[in-house]
């Protein structure tokens, strides 16, 4: 079932969104190379405790950390771990919020050190579809024209592998509701969307094969083929002629710009 939101509502996840964004943009300014990614977890659970809010994905589904912080290989849900950061580590660090009885759900990726110009293109290639999925997201369109986009983008004119089996979602008073928001389909498919439907769309794009596997933990999903992979995220809410983006990088590109310790690759 798909629940629409009034517009105090939208405001209610807003709010949960750009503390999700406010966390990020604090992590962004303490990663560095030696930091470990359990460092990052607690750091980011403080964060955002400390201001009314309460962890989405601590102990969801069994989860048992605050944040999911996928390294290089791993595409989404990784495990934090006391293994420290080295110079030309991606990271992904995905933070969920839950304020005001909804959620607000982001990601990021961050590039610790030099990276390679491949992999800055993977970075630079993966945020943008993610733009472009989201100028799809506008009532009377369905959510298949926000997944091609997606996928024309990363897939058809860059050949990255755009994973399968893992979607975006709808976000409202659960961390996942309907319709789920594929990264690849077809135009003109899928559920139609409304305005008022907020969802959460977040382009996962491996640099080189689709397939994944989950790793020991049951949790972290990692490429097959061992090549880097990246995650950006937004929770956004449809509209009629444009969508409207309640999460923010702003705040983020500026603290990794002023963070030394990060390459900004755009």
């Amino acid at each position: 079932m798909i629940h629409y939101k009034t517009t105090a509502e939208v405001e209610l996840m807003r709010e949960s969104a750009l503390l999700v964004s406010k966390t990020l943009a604090a992590v962004a300014a303490i990663l560095k190379p030696g930091i470990s990614t359990l460092e990052v977890d607690a750091f980011a659970e403080k964060f955002m405790v400390e201001r009314g809010a309460t962890p989405s994905f601590k102990n969801y589904k069994g989860y048992p950390f605050t944040c999911c912080i996928s390294v290089n290989d791993a595409v989404v849900h990784g495990f934090p771990t006391d293994q420290p950061l080295k110079d030309g580590d991606i990271v992904s660090v995905d933070v969920g919020v839950y304020k005001n009885g909804f959620h607000g759900d982001s990601a990021y990726t961050f590039a610790i050190g030099n990276i390679s110009p491949e992999v800055q293109q993977l970075l630079r290639v993966t945020k943008e579809s993610l733009r472009l999925g989201i100028e799809k997201a506008v009532a009377g369109n369905r959510v298949g024209d926000v997944s091609f986009a997606v996928q024309d983008y990363a897939e058809r004119k860059h050949k990255y592998g755009v994973v399968r089996e893992l979607v975006g979602h709808g976000l409202g008073r659960r961390l996942h509701e309907d319709p789920q928001v594929p990264n690849y389909g077809k135009r003109g498919s899928g559920p139609k969307l409304n305005d008022g439907l907020v969802i959460a769309i977040e382009p996962m794009i491996n640099m080189g094969v689709k397939e994944v596997f989950y790793d020991d933990d049951g949790w972290t999903v990692k490429t097959k083929d061992g090549k880097p992979a990246a995650h950006y995220e937004h929770t956004i809410c449809v509209r009629r002629g444009k969508a409207d983006v309640l999460s923010s990088f702003e705040e983020i590109e500026a603290a990794e710009k002023a963070n030394p310790a990060l390459f900004d690759a755009y």
